[in-house]
């Protein structure tokens, strides 16, 4: 199947043809990505409509995953062991990705948030 994808809002139909290609329609409410791997995003779940090879539109169920990560309070100061934690989540997010994104170039974003990690379990030490 290709990844192909509509908006409700703007009704532009998008695809992503590569594993670097990422599309989003004309008012950014969803995304495809990384063609046959079929990735894809939206702000609202409801705007976005799979389309198949033939052109008929799939309504999706969007289903939110369990998840341990929880949102950090700003009012509390992180803890030593938080940040040590946080780090080691990071890594094995980035062991358990598949053989094809682990060979994908990193972003200036993946790099920037963990520099920034990394430097704050550094500030911690220092306190």
């Amino acid at each position: 199947m290709r990844n192909r994808a509509k908006c409700k809002l703007c009704g532009s139909v998008i695809e992503s043809f590569h594993s670097t290609d990422f599309v989003e329609c004309k008012c950014g409410e969803i995304a495809v990505d990384a063609g046959e791997a079929l990735r894809c995003a939206a702000k609202d779940w409801a705007n976005f409509i799979r389309v198949d090879d033939s052109g008929k539109e799939i309504p999706i169920i969007a289903k939110e995953e369990n998840c341990n990560v929880k949102p950090l309070d700003n009012d509390k100061p992180i803890t030593k062991e938080e940040l040590v934690s946080m780090l080691s989540e990071m890594a094995k997010s980035y062991e358990n990705l598949p053989q094809h994104a682990m060979m994908q170039p990193v972003t200036n974003y993946d790099l920037a948030s963990s520099l920034l990690l990394v430097s704050e379990v550094f500030k911690s030490f220092l306190r």
